[in-house]
This record gives structure tokens, C-alpha cells and sequence, in this order.
């Protein structure tokens, strides 16, 4: 198992490398001048100009800009915005905000999605089955900002079941609402994919030899059949966890919530390039490890499943 954290750990070097190389070239070389781009029409004083380029690197060659931004990465320093704020106090006061609202998300995928899937899953063909496959089709059909909207006039300012907007510290409670807009959609696909897996594993062998040695059906659904089903289920909540807290920006933007989607939301309308390209870094170490963790709990879930 060390050997196996260390090879993988090893792995995402090359992986963390590209993708901070791609996001860092798609924002400054692809998005023209970012510091031309603060000020748009406006003319601009050329000392400042002079002063920000030299600052950020920007009239040496890009490969050396980014080799720049990549020491630095690695050193923990997520650069400075344009106005003079560290990436990373950005990042502090945004993440708290992202992690509790996305984890709102998860568990509400969790208990309602794979409990839904199960239900469909082994009451196949009768009418709870159609009733979860009806449901999750018509979420998956409605784009999360009508939903987001919809939930927000009826739950939050018709009937005050929630609150309709979040306060700039949040609690919990205010949470709850974006969190089930922002958790719908997977939770639509964690219900689908837990039932497709029931289907295939409920005539399994060795789900047969358990009901054949007697065992109480819940054991036979909890212990066998749920627990070897849920190794794609898995998969999908170890990469949605990472998607809950960086595709925020439209359900952060609904509710007011000040997190990480919307904190690069606000970069990329002020043209804070560092801003943003800090905060996708970051969510894509947030990507790795997530990663990793879900490769470790398939030997969790499933014995068979060994790391040499």
C-alpha cells in the first residue's frame, strides 16, 4: 500500500505540472494582455504599466514567466492579484465557505442518490423504479440556474422553508438551499448510476450463494450487494466532490454565497488573471487528492482489489 502512495504520489507530478502549464497559458497567452485588459477603453499611465508587467514577469518569455509562477506555486505562494492581495487570503476566506456548502452537496447525493438508486435498482420494472427514472430525467433536463431560481422564490421567499440568500459568514443552515441546487444534478446521476450497478450485480454469483446460505436479505443487499455496486458510484463522488466546489460559480451567484466559483467569477469580470489561474491551481490539487483517496477506498469497498 506505501509503495502504491508513493508511485501515485509520483504520478501526479507530470499530471499537476501540465495542467497549471495549460490553465497558466490559456489565461496569459490566449487571453491577450491581462494588464491592457484592467483598464479596457480607458487609457492607462504607461509608468504603472511598465511597473505591473516587470512585476509580473509578463515581458519576459512566456516559458520563463511560468517557470516564475510554477517555482513559486510549489513554494505554497498562489501569486498576487493585480490589486496587491495575496491569491491565497483570497483562497482562505473563500475555500471554508465552497468546502461547506459543497459537502452539504455530497451528503445530500449520498443518502438521496444511493438510496433512490437502491430502491429502483431492486424493485426493477415496477413503479418505483419509473418514478426514479422519471424524477432524475426532469433534473437533468432543467438547467441549474432555473432550478436554482425556481427553489429560491418558492422554498426560500414564498413559503421562508430556508433562507433565500447567504450572509457573508454563512452558517449551515443558510447553506442548505444551494446545496440542493448545486448537489441535483449529481445527485440525478449518483441515483441512475447506483441503480444501473444494482441491476447488473443483483444476479451475481455471489449474491446468489449468500441467499442460498440463508443470510437475512438485508445482509445479503447491505453487505454484498450494495457494498460491490457502489465501486462506480465511488469513482463518480470522488471527482464530483472536486466539480461540487469549482462549478459553484452559477449557484454561488443565485445565492450570494462568497466562495471559490464565485471568487472566480469576480477574477475573470475583473480581468485579475493571477487571481484566477491561483484558484484553478489550487482546485486542481484539490482534484488530485480526491483522486487518490477514491483508488484507495475501491480496496475498502471490494477485498478482492490489492495493492502490490
Amino acid at each position: 500500500m506505501g509503495r502504491y502512495i508513493i508511485r501515485r504520489l509520483l504520478m501526479m507530478i507530470p499530471v499537476f505540472i501540465g495542467t497549471t502549464f495549460l490553465i497558466y497559458f490559456m489565461v496569459y497567452k490566449l487571453g491577450g494582455d491581462p494588464i491592457s485588459a484592467m483598464f479596457g477603453d480607458r487609457g492607462a499611465d504607461p509608468v504603472f504599466v511598465a511597473q505591473k508587467r516587470a512585476e509580473y514577469h509578463l515581458d519576459d518569455p512566456f516559458f520563463v514567466q511560468y517557470w516564475y509562477y510554477l517555482t513559486g506555486l510549489l513554494q505554497g505562494d498562489f501569486g498576487t492579484s493585480f490589486s496587491g492581495i495575496p491569491v491565497w487570503d483570497e483562497l482562505k476566506n473563500a475555500f471554508p465557505i465552497s468546502l461547506r456548502l459543497a459537502l452539504i452537496a455530497f451528503a445530500i447525493e449520498i443518502v438521496i442518490g444511493v438510496t433512490a438508486g437502491l430502491l429502483a435498482g431492486l424493485r426493477r420494472g415496477k413503479f418505483a423504479d419509473s418514478m426514479v427514472l422519471v424524477a432524475t430525467l426532469v433534473v437533468i433536463s432543467i438547467p441549474v440556474f432555473v432550478l436554482g431560481f425556481v427553489l429560491q422564490y418558492w422554498l426560500g421567499l414564498k413559503w421562508g422553508v430556508f433562507a433565500a440568500t447567504a450572509s457573508t459568514e454563512p452558517t449551515w443552515s443558510e447553506l442548505i438551499l444551494p446545496g440542493i441546487v448545486l448537489g441535483s444534478l449529481s445527485l440525478a446521476f449518483v441515483a441512475r448510476l447506483t441503480r444501473t450497478s444494482i441491476v447488473e450485480n443483483i444476479r451475481a454469483d455471489y449474491v446468489r450463494t449468500a441467499t442460498a446460505k440463508g443470510l437475512p436479505r438485508r445482509r445479503v443487499v447491505t453487505v454484498h450487494l450494495l457494498r460491490n455496486s457502489l465501486i462506480p458510484v465511488v469513482t463518480f463522488l470522488g471527482a464530483d466532490l472536486g466539480s461540487l466546489m469549482a462549478g459553484a460559480i452559477v449557484t454561488e451567484g443565485i445565492f450570494n454565497v462568497n466562495g471559490v466559483g464565485r471568487l472566480i467569477y469576480l477574477a475573470v469580470t475583473k480581468h485579475e488573471s493571477a487571481t484566477v489561474v491561483g484558484a484553478v491551481a489550487f482546485l486542481v490539487i484539490i482534484y488530485l487528492f480526491m483522486n487518490l483517496i477514491v483508488d484507495l477506498l475501491y480496496a475498502v469497498l471490494d477485498p478482492r482489489i490489492r495493492y502490490a
